[in-house]
């Protein structure tokens, strides 16, 4: 095993202009630091199986729930847990990081559900 870092780590874009890295990728455990810049959000989805524990590690969020919207700055989280609709959002001025546990892995777990 070797020290992971967002250097070292698999990279991927999504949306249109965020980025994710895969700090551990496990079929029973998922940690992904992301980016979001100003203005980008995710769609709407639940999982069927994963629960997620979202954290800031830099800027603000919002994090809708279940029809409740929460403000996340730097050193706060919030959990999803399997089967509730969510949608993280930056519509701050500056970049959002976090990072988003899952276990198991969302791969293969996701609905996505009009916004």
């Amino acid at each position: 095993m070797s020290v992971v870092s967002t250097a070292n780590a698999e990279h991927y874009r999504w949306g249109e202009a965020c980025d994710g890295w895969h700090l551990l990728k496990d079929t029973s455990l998922s940690v992904i630091q992301e980016r979001v810049p100003p203005g980008k959000t995710e769609r709407t989805h639940r999982h069927a199986q994963a629960r997620q524990f979202f954290y800031i590690l830099e800027g603000r969020a919002e994090m809708w729930r279940a029809g409740e919207t929460f403000v996340l700055s730097t050193g706060e989280g919030l959990e999803v847990p399997p089967g509730v609709a969510h949608q993280f959002r930056n519509p701050f001025g500056e970049d959002v990081v976090f990072l988003v546990i899952s276990s198991p892995t969302t791969r293969g777990d996701r609905e996505d559900l009009a916004d």
